[in-house]
């Protein structure tokens, strides 16, 4: 599973937090890392230097093999904040994707 971090103009952008935001990621959809291909996190502010309460968005999107993309964002106060939220949402609807799917071939959860 690949990911890709992306960050606007407004956030500071260094390999340290990038290798973060992986290591999140990847924690979050072990379990799911079979079937996604890539993940792409995009992590902006929306204020700039302006602030202000749940200014910072994550945006997350699942490349599963043989679907489309899975797209989830999460708002709040701080990097950290909105890429565990995106990555706790991401991991919900890959679990209702799969779910549906093993349901309807007769499988297993």
């Amino acid at each position: 599973m690949q990911v890709l971090v992306n960050t606007d103009h407004n956030i500071d952008g260094r390999e340290a937090m990038a290798e973060g935001v992986r290591q999140v990621v990847e924690g979050a959809l072990r379990h799911f890392s079979d079937h996604i291909t890539r993940v792409e996190v995009h992590v902006s502010d929306q204020n700039g230097a302006k602030g202000g309460p749940d200014d910072k968005r994550c945006v997350m999107e699942a490349r599963l093999e043989g679907r489309p993309p899975i797209a989830v964002t999460h708002d709040g106060p701080t990097v950290e904040s909105v890429v565990a939220g995106a990555a706790d949402n991401l991991v919900k609807r890959i679990e209702g994707v799969l779910g549906r799917a093993a349901r309807s071939h007769g499988l297993r959860e």
